[in-house]
């Protein structure tokens, strides 16, 4: 819209017959440059090119069109502009740099006329008056009125001031109103690019419409309105309008004929006026690139009957008209902007906020920040948290949940590990049981007893060996206890049965470091995702090779997977071929069709570590040193990611892992509650959604949870082959009702109505409100005066004063 040729008008309104209205902002994907757009009756569309080519192009209802229905070639040097008739079908006038050419369309061999002046082919397009746009060698702009039938002088003209861009002319209502009345005015925010006049069949009578412009801006197009301030329907405001159907063909016009297209009365609003409504809502809203954040919600204009003093109000005034429709209720402009805008999630207001203080863990030293990018930097479950320290020999702090506060400045018993700690995780159905990765390539499975630590652990539980290379990533199953899958740079994924303390299956086919792993919801399946630009699939009780490839995310600095909506699709988080960080969703049917949808987060050298909730599909991303929480709503269809408002931590912290669902105080409307890892502290934040009504139980937010701490099969009931699930609870409190079930209330009036404050009121009336309220402000006068409430003088103390007083005075006269 930018580079605009300045004879294009730059926006038009198409209207047809089949379809009375299409609203087209913008035509880039035609065949060649574009320097003219015009409509046609039939539905077609004529297009402009400086190759001296007409193209016609086709336009439906569900598709742009990209090859041309006809194409003329004039040959007579540049085009200049084209227009159609206004009661013939099929006849085109085009403007060349020689002379004026007659076409029709249905005959591509040569135009019907070629030798016709300008001002005879402009009568054969008009019927009273022609306007005329002119600019002078001095910038000052002009607009003359003419009638058609004395071409040797205008009647009238109207200067413009000065300006270098031409005047667009949508409509010859608006220079007739110019010559005949006061000139009115439109302010807009933004440089206008073009302008088109809506149909009028598009109009809402009922509001007193007389007229629509579309603004074509730099990165919007604004409807701009005409109302004149009346009520319901008035007949003087709309005379019948031209209809849709052409009165002769153009053969018949060539021959003499002068038929006129016969008018329709808008007060019957016949059936397919019908689909023009689609039009009325973009007057209740403002067209806004977020790109640009262009707003133009201050652009009214008032209309040619009424004042001509320019609004910068975007809402109607009594004797000036808006350039909107009437306000519309609150809901009603929700709906409008959720048609126009998508739909939006429910979440989208979250609030994230660090609890009290007194459920911190401070004082915390030695912690190591610089663990792997596979591992999350720390795990926690519902009565303890894990954090590896910088300490030699692979040690690793255990702080109960249940003793927040300052830790001592001694030392503390840990874990020690012997090795350093590549990744670890507790078992889901064990909170005693922590599971570490090292360096050696082997898993140790560690203890924990009740109440924390007592003394420092030197000998593990179990042992896992079997990897050649260092491990990197261990996830527990989701279903079976006793299950452990693990991933390591020999480019294999093995898993283990904690029962026996085996290696039960091999998983092959990475060609590179594996980045990620995750169970599905259901435990059946494994999903891979790998430094080699793959995501897999495994089937591991059925196959060691993928079942399922496609291509991941192309960047090599690091990923993770995730199964989301009841385990249907996968979502990766990752870096494209420029390192910045997205989202990307993946069909579990089709893998190899690649990512249906993704999204582009941000830029920054740290893996977003994404955290799922199955009841809710929000999912929770951030990384190691980011300040910033991101979150999404994830969805099954377009658009797949509904983004939510981030939250914010003071300073960079090095992990955020999240405990289970029943820790949420429903009471506030939680849906997640997370541990936020600092150099020193430890501090929960809660991810609340604001409601109005906290009392009541939010059941549309909290639907039934599985109880995913239980198990639901051993490991040796999976490996030959069952499945299961897992119960589900609900977290309703018993003291609490459902918002679902909660009595309606009627609404109440804030204000009173403006009929109150309209009212008139007689003389009578005005002096009795007058006087209430002079006696309100000094009180009743029946009440007794604060003076008579005062304690008297005795009379001798009076006497005593009066005769001292006299005494004085004797004395004064005797000196």
């Amino acid at each position: 819209f930018v580079t605009l040729h300045s004879s294009v008008s730059g926006v038009l309104t198409l209207e047809c017959i089949s379809h009375p209205l299409r609203l087209c902002c913008c035509w880039l994907d035609f065949d060649c440059n574009v320097n003219r757009l015009a409509f046609r009756y039939l539905n077609q569309l004529k297009t402009l090119s400086f190759q001296h080519i007409i193209l016609s192009h086709r336009c439906t209802e569900l598709e742009q069109p990209s090859s041309p229905e006809l194409t003329i070639c004039p040959g007579q040097g540049r085009l200049e502009m084209v227009h159609f008739h206004p009661s013939s079908s099929g006849l085109l006038a085009v403007g060349t740099a020689k002379c004026p050419l007659i076409w029709d369309t249905s005959r591509q061999d040569a135009p019907l006329a070629g030798s016709y002046s300008c001002c005879n082919m402009s009568c054969a397009f008009t019927n009273v008056c022609e306007k005329h746009t002119s600019q002078q060698e001095c910038q000052s702009r002009e607009v003359k009125l003419w009638d058609s039938r004395k071409l040797s002088s205008s009647l009238s003209s109207v200067s413009l001031g000065t300006s270098s861009g031409f005047i667009h002319t949508p409509s010859p209502f608006i220079f007739f109103s110019l010559f005949n009345t006061e000139v009115s005015h439109c302010l807009t925010d933004t440089s206008t690019r073009g302008v088109a006049m809506v149909p009028k069949l598009a109009l809402n009578v009922m509001s007193c419409e007389v007229m629509c412009v579309l603004q074509l801006t730099d990165s919007c197009i604004v409807p701009i309105s005409y109302h004149v301030p009346r009520k319901e329907f008035h007949e003087d405001l709309y005379p019948d309008t031209m209809g849709t159907t052409p009165a002769m063909p153009a053969e018949e016009w060539w021959q003499g004929g002068n038929k006129q297209v016969i008018g329709l009365n808008r007060q019957q609003d016949p059936p397919y006026f019908k689909p023009y409504r689609c039009l009325n809502q973009l007057h209740h809203t403002v067209l806004q690139d977020p790109a640009r954040g262009c707003s133009t919600s201050s652009s009214p204009l008032s209309t040619p009957s009424s004042s001509a003093v320019p609004s910068r109000s975007p809402s109607s005034t009594s004797g000036l008209s808006s350039g909107f429709l009437p306000s519309p209720s609150p809901s009603q402009s929700a709906k409008a902007i959720q048609s126009l805008l998508g739909p939006t999630s429910k979440f989208r207001h979250i609030q994230g906020a660090v609890m009290h203080r007194d459920t911190h863990i401070t004082n915390m030293r030695g912690l190591n920040l610089t663990t792997p990018g596979e591992c999350d930097g720390f795990c926690v479950n519902r009565h303890r948290v894990a954090v590896p320290l910088s300490i030699s020999g692979g040690q690793i702090a255990i702080y109960e949940r249940s003793q927040p506060g300052r830790l001592p400045d001694a030392s503390l018993p840990t874990i020690q590990n012997s090795v350093n700690v590549a990744d670890f995780s507790w078992d889901p159905f064990d909170t005693h049981r922590l599971a570490v990765a090292g360096d050696d390539a082997k898993i140790r499975l560690w203890q924990v007893p009740e109440g924390g630590l007592k003394e420092t652990l030197t000998e593990p539980e179990l042992i896992l060996q079997g990897h050649t290379e260092k491990i990197y990533s261990i996830k527990f199953h989701p279903l079976a206890s006793g299950l452990l899958v693990s991933s390591s740079y020999d480019l294999t994924v093995r898993l283990w049965n904690l029962e026996s303390g085996e290696q039960v299956k091999l998983l092959t086919g990475h060609k590179d470091q594996v980045f990620g792993i995750a169970w599905s919801p259901d435990g059946k399946f494994l999903a891979t995702v790998c430094k080699d630009g793959k995501v897999r699939i495994y089937d591991p009780r059925k196959s060691t090779s993928p079942l399922q490839e496609g291509p991941g995310p192309e960047g090599p600095r690091g990923a993770r997977i995730v199964w989301v909506c009841e385990g249907k699709y996968l979502l990766v988080s990752g870096f494209d071929s420029r390192s910045e960080r997205g989202l990307y969703l993946y069909s579990a049917d089709s893998l190899s069709s690649g990512a249906i949808a993704n999204i582009q987060v941000d830029v920054s050298p740290s893996t977003l570590i994404p955290f799922y909730d199955p009841d809710t599909n929000v999912i929770i991303l951030t990384g190691k040193g980011d300040t910033r929480v991101h979150i999404y709503e994830i969805v099954p269809e377009d658009p797949y990611f509904m983004e939510c408002s981030s939250f914010h931590s003071p300073e960079p912290h090095k992990g955020l892992a999240f405990l289970p669902k029943t820790e949420c105080n429903v009471r506030d409307v939680e849906i997640a509650v997370g541990l936020m890892l600092s150099k020193t502290t430890i501090e929960p934040v809660a991810f609340r959604v604001p409601r109005v009504k906290k009392e009541f139980f939010q059941d549309d937010v909290y639907t039934d949870t599985a109880v995913w701490w239980e198990p639901v099969l051993t490991a040796s009931a999976w490996l030959s082959g069952s499945n299961g699930q897992h119960k589900k609870i609900s977290l309703k409190p018993k003291n609490m009702t459902a918002v679902s079930e909660a009595p309606k209330e009627a609404p109440v009036r804030k204000y009173l109505p403006s009929s109150v404050y309209l009212e008139e009121k007689t003389d009578e009336q005005k002096k009795e409100e007058l006087l209430s309220a002079m006696v309100a402000k000094l009180g009743n006068m029946d009440d007794p005066l604060p003076q008579e409430s005062f304690e008297g003088v005795a009379d001798d103390e009076w006497v005593s004063e009066y005769h001292g007083a006299d005494l004085c005075c004797k004395l004064v006269m005797i000196k």
